[in-house]
């Protein structure tokens, strides 16, 4: 078993056939949840897990669960799986990589003869992206109970559809319950997203949580008037308030390096279309992520703090509005060390490191012992049609995640 070996050949011509669904001019995917590409992907990965003898369930909300049963079926599944909805211009990586990475997991070992204490379940989750039908993650959210079922068929696309009708529409609303069912471990494999692994030239990211998220909706106020009258001493110029503001969340983030992360996008500056009228008001978004809940607080307050003072300096009032938080998440000392292990006992380089990204996973720790396995994607791109990986690192990542899950499977009976 310790010499045990994915289809790295295998592993590719899966991915490369799922891209072929939905795939876009520059070489990436489209799969928004729900529609018909979603389905057509669906389909072929139904297919393919019936054909390797799995039983296949699909709950409310469109999760796919495949199954091989395991020698004691009174034991919870291992469970790995991601999703394969695709941002509006993704890559053929970003999710799939985690899905198909299942398959072969449960191919390789349906060519061994190997049999494992626990069943072996892979996932499909639904809407992680978010892209057609906000918030992001609310399948597996639905599963950990933190967001209601109805609620989140109810959720409506530009369009006004809404993604329970849609689901129904494409063959995917289930009859299965959503959660409420134990599982003994969950592990995710995925592009890294960043690059950080491509830089340090290792192969596998041994991941132990994930970053911190808060969301803000930032408006500043100020006074609009005529740019040549007006001395500089006078102005409330609520553009001017907006750039002191995004220095100083990026100085913040820069103060709790390495994981911190500010990022300030400004969607609004009126009045628009005149270059001598001075800005009398700016809204932007702010992003703040941090694997300490303790630094986040330290960035919000860091935050809160700068917009006081350019109140107190400029006279603009600015009013911050925390929309969305998403707390850090640690994921189980014994799932990480699995995967330490594997990643070892095959030799591979490896770094310990922290998701700057929100995944499944995220939810799913919720409910069950988790960790994730990254693996380099090129230059960090990712959510984007150029995505790539390499072939050797993507069947590398598998390796690691067989062994990791097999480790779990067979020491629940012990």
């Amino acid at each position: 078993m310790s010499n045990l070996q994915i289809d790295g050949d295998r592993l590719w011509r899966s991915l490369m056939d799922m891209a072929k669904i939905g795939a876009t001019a520059k070489g990436g995917s489209r799969r928004l949840a729900a529609s018909d590409e979603d389905r057509m992907g669906r389909d072929l990965f139904v297919a393919w897990c019936k054909a390797a003898g799995l039983g296949v369930t699909v709950d409310r909300i469109g999760n796919i669960f495949a199954r091989r049963p395991g020698r004691d079926p009174t034991l919870p599944p291992v469970v790995t799986g991601s999703h394969l909805d695709t941002q509006p211009t993704g890559g053929r990586f970003d999710g799939v990589y985690g899905v198909l990475a299942g398959l072969e997991v449960i191919r390789t070992l349906n060519d061994s003869g190997l049999v494992t204490d626990a069943p072996i379940e892979v996932a499909v989750w639904t809407n992680e992206e978010g892209a057609r039908f906000a918030p992001a993650m609310v399948a597996s959210g639905a599963f950990a109970g933190v967001f209601d079922v109805d609620t989140v068929l109810e959720a409506k696309d530009v369009d006004g559809r809404t993604l329970g009708a849609e689901l129904a529409r494409i063959g995917y609303a289930g009859d299965q319950a959503v959660g409420g069912r134990p599982l003994l471990a969950t592990f995710e494999a995925h592009i890294e997203q960043g690059p950080i692994l491509e830089a340090e030239k290792k192969t596998i990211g041994v991941v132990t949580g994930v970053q911190g998220i808060r969301w803000y909706d930032v408006r500043l106020d100020g006074m609009e008037a005529h740019a040549g009258p007006t001395p500089m001493t006078m102005r409330k110029d609520a553009m001017v308030a907006a750039a002191r503001m995004i220095a100083a969340a990026d100085a913040s983030a820069k103060r709790h390096a390495p994981h911190g992360r500010a990022t300030c996008k400004v969607v609004e500056v009126r009045p628009q279309g005149s270059r001598n009228t001075i800005a009398g008001h700016v809204a932007m978004t702010v992003d703040m992520r941090h694997p300490d809940a303790t630094a986040l607080e330290a960035l919000d307050a860091d935050l809160r703090a700068a917009g006081h003072q350019v109140t107190a300096e400029l006279g603009v009032a600015v009013a911050i509005e925390a929309i969305w938080t998403s707390p850090p998440v640690a994921f189980d000392a014994a799932c990480v060390a699995a995967v330490r292990e594997a990643t070892e006992r095959l030799g591979y380089t490896h770094q310990t490191m922290v998701s700057g990204a929100g995944h499944d996973s995220c939810y799913i720790a919720r409910v069950a012992p988790t960790a994730m396995i990254f693996v380099p994607c090129e230059k960090g791109i990712s959510h984007n049609e150029i995505e790539n990986a390499k072939k050797e690192d993507l069947a590398a990542g598998c390796n690691v995640l067989l062994h990791a899950m097999l480790a779990r499977a067979n020491a629940a009976a012990s």
